[in-house]
């Protein structure tokens, strides 16, 4: 059986065999990346991953406004109205068909 030194040195050898075949083959694979990118008119942009967060900017959602709904609820004192969305008022009370405004 081989001794703790012997196998130490061995280990050495080949780890310096590793890093000098990696090295050979790496400068082959860039040659061959940068020949692929000339080849289809790829620039590092277009290999890069992109970071997607929310809505992309710009979108038609987030710039057009929401526009105001209708009234269906309105107080004859003070001639304030709800459209019956969100939390109901104060003045709504328990009977709210009351202030309910007639649809033509």
């Amino acid at each position: 059986m081989a001794t703790y030194q012997e196998l130490m040195a061995k280990k050495q050898a080949l780890e310096a065999q590793i890093e000098e075949a990696r090295s050979t083959e790496v400068a082959g694979v860039i040659e061959q990346i940068r020949e692929l990118m000339v080849r289809y008119s790829l620039s590092p942009e277009d290999l890069a991953p992109r970071r997607r967060r929310g809505r992309p900017a710009g979108t038609a959602s987030a710039t057009t406004e929401k526009a105001a709904l209708p009234p269906k609820y309105m107080d004859p004192k003070s001639g304030k109205t709800w459209s019956g969305r969100g939390r109901a008022p104060a003045w709504l009370g328990k009977r709210p068909e009351r202030f309910l405004i007639q649809q033509e």
